[in-house]
């Protein structure tokens, strides 16, 4: 490897003395912050290090001014796949917690496997660290990280102003629309007459208190995954309506058309209450250590953007492995000989993959996150034994290191686009909906951006025996992949 830079002078006493500083997974990142650890210190980037920094401390400064001009205001903190929108949520409701009780945050997720996984990664290394008893550990983990479905049936029993000054909504385009809304609070709380969306009744919430406020809105472009997720234009849609006396944060990246319909939203904002700070957007991935450019290839890939995809994957190349294979056994081999010390190896596939049961990949049999994501090689619940698959409901804000993506016949092509389909009782059906469309591939999305380190792509040869598996199916998806340039990996 030296001989490759012969100007270059090593000195091996201080690189054997020197720390060795991996980028932390959101687990150990999470972990790092409660402990009381500065984004700084714990990620690897340094640009990516710098991102955070600028946007927590923008943040805290809007709290800071909310609270001594007494108003209330409304943040949107915008970022590419992996960027650590989530990680920069956690280090503001971690500093800000350390203030005086008045300005206590929480931080809030409608994503419960990331809620689980998270409270449980604290409770166990606090356990690890301290006398404490495990049942305490989580109890305390629970007040600084909650589910939002929880934290809104809390306001929802009482009309007082909430404890917390500061929230943090992670995930907040997927807050849920006015109709489902409605209709979960019916069916499963008796409450016929709720009539909100889940962003106008959560600023609802928030707007109780007489003085000032600060709601922090995490945002990733196409991560709309599920029926009845609202998407940004929702919390616009609100404040315009019912909350004119909130002043509104955001950078200019959130007009892009990933986020929502610009259109749409120049007519519902009023333009004085905008306040623009283009460090409210995380532009550098930290997640994929090894290369920035993961979430564009993967964007252009499904935007069938050959050419641009091709550039971007020579790119990629020389330091974020990506292969494709027909042969499931060859990528859980590959899975296996990747893996070093730590890091987490796992198969992932899309909620609607449902014929890839042939291969002992059934989505509907539900995983324990806390277990698949924490539990060690010997556990055979873990991500390592390569047997229970996460989908993008179960992997969504979390990662691995080294991913087998396993594709199904759900999504493929169709000469230059792309056929939406979803299986119901003996066949493949097509998906007619544009939001369905969008759900589906957004789900892929989540899926080929959560390896930090690299991964190959499975997909089947299919069988000429089985009407539901054509091979046709998949050929077209293993040559469109091909064409792009992705290696296949072979024995």
């Amino acid at each position: 490897m030296t001989s490759q830079y012969p100007d270059c002078t090593l000195d091996a006493m201080t690189w054997a003395e020197s720390n060795y500083k991996p980028t932390p997974t959101i687990v150990q990142a999470a972990q790092a912050l409660y402990n009381g650890h500065s984004v700084e210190e714990i990620s690897r980037s340094d640009s990516g290090a710098e991102n955070l920094s600028l946007t927590s401390q923008t943040i805290i400064d809007i709290i800071e001014s909310s609270k001594s001009e007494n108003k209330k205001s409304i943040c949107f903190i915008t970022g590419v796949p992996g960027s650590g929108k989530t990680l920069a949520g956690l280090h503001i409701a971690t500093e800000t917690q350390s203030f005086e009780e008045e300005k206590h945050a929480v931080f809030l997720s409608g994503n419960g496997p990331l809620v689980s996984v998270l409270r449980e990664a604290l409770a166990r290394d606090r356990v690890s660290r301290e006398k404490v008893t495990k049942k305490e550990a989580k109890r305390e983990a629970s007040t600084f990280i909650k589910n939002v479905h929880h934290f809104r049936d809390e306001a929802l029993e009482s009309e007082e102003r909430m404890h917390e000054k500061v929230v943090i909504f992670d995930e907040a385009q997927r807050a849920w629309n006015k109709q489902k809304t409605s209709y979960f609070m019916k069916t499963n709380k008796g409450n016929s007459e709720f009539d909100s969306s889940e962003p106008e009744f959560l600023i609802g919430v928030m707007d109780r208190h007489k003085d000032w406020a600060v709601i922090i809105c995490l945002i990733g472009g196409g991560q709309e995954i599920n029926d009845g997720e609202a998407g940004l234009l929702e919390w616009f849609e609100a404040l315009a309506n019912s909350f004119r006396n909130w002043q509104i944060y955001i950078s200019s990246n959130i007009e892009d058309s990933e986020y929502m319909d610009v259109g749409r939203f120049s007519k519902i904002v009023d333009s004085n209450k905008l306040n623009y700070r283009d460090t409210l957007h995380l532009s550098t991935s930290i997640r994929s250590f090894r290369s920035e450019h993961l979430s564009n290839f993967v964007k252009n890939l499904l935007d069938l953007k050959i050419e641009v995809a091709k550039g971007l994957l020579l790119r990629l190349k020389s330091n974020y492995p990506i292969f494709v294979t027909r042969d499931l056994s060859i990528a859980k081999e590959w899975l296996k000989s990747k893996k070093r010390g730590s890091e987490r190896t796992g198969i992932v596939a899309s909620s609607s993959a449902i014929r890839l049961k042939p291969f002992a990949i059934n989505v509907k049999d539900k995983i324990e996150a806390e277990n698949y994501f924490l539990n060690d090689e010997d556990d055979i619940r873990s991500s390592y034994f390569l047997e229970d698959v996460a989908t993008e409901f179960d992997i969504q804000g979390l990662e691995l290191d080294w991913v087998c993506v396993a594709w199904d016949a759900n999504l493929s092509l169709i000469g230059n686009e792309w056929l939406y389909r979803e299986f119901r009782g003996s066949k493949w059906n097509n998906i007619n909906s544009d939001q369905n469309k969008l759900y589906l591939k957004n789900a892929y999305r989540v899926l080929l951006t959560r390896a930090r380190q690299g991964m190959v792509i499975f997909v089947p040869e299919g069988d000429m025996e089985d009407h539901t598996r054509k091979p046709e199916y998949y050929d077209s998806i293993f040559n469109y992949l091909t064409q792009l340039g992705i290696e296949i990996l072979d024995s």
